[in-house]
């Protein structure tokens, strides 16, 4: 798995990316506390180990997500590989459908699964998401309105909705 690092003028936000067989397969905040562990697992599911080569696909996803903070992106291209139960993919699946600048309840997304008893599970799922922003787990929140849980923490979930709701896109 190849890992780079990217620093973004917002909140001085460091991201991790890592990307495998051409697709990316980690995007996370650098300063998350299991950091570590996340990477961990995945290059045990993957069977790899770690290089620090920039690639391609890695000058895709700094430019995109460039783009994304400069607010001229909405929607991102790069193939992604997403590592996780079938009941995660399922969650994940479902975040990519929320649109920009638009947030839904966990209960909302339970419901789009097709099962509105999971809300605990889909909000461990949503916790568990290691592609953020590209996979837009921060556009869930609780049912009364309020912000609620966010790996890159509420105030940066915050900022990231702040940013989607007032922006007009080049790229939809």
């Amino acid at each position: 798995m190849n890992i780079q690092m990217y620093e973004f003028k917002i909140g001085n936000i460091e991201f991790i990316a890592g990307t495998f067989n051409g697709k990316c397969c980690i995007m996370d905040f650098k300063y998350r506390k299991s950091m570590d562990r996340l990477i961990n697992y995945r290059l045990r599911l993957l069977n790899t180990t770690i290089e620090y080569t920039k690639n391609k696909l890695h000058e895709q996803i700094e430019n995109e997500l460039q783009q994304y903070f400069d607010k001229k992106r909405e929607r991102f291209s790069f193939p992604l590989l997403m590592l996780g139960t079938e009941f995660q993919k399922k969650v994940w699946s479902e975040l990519l459908k929320i649109p920009y600048g638009q947030t839904i309840s966990y209960k909302d997304l339970a419901e789009r699964i097709g099962n509105i008893n999971a809300v605990r599970a889909v909000a461990q799922a949503n916790g568990a998401n290691n592609i953020g922003i590209v996979i837009p787990c921060h556009r869930v929140i609780a049912s009364n309105g309020k912000l609620q849980g966010y790996g890159g923490g509420l105030s940066m979930k915050k900022r990231l909705l702040k940013l989607e709701k007032n922006v007009s896109t080049h790229n939809k």
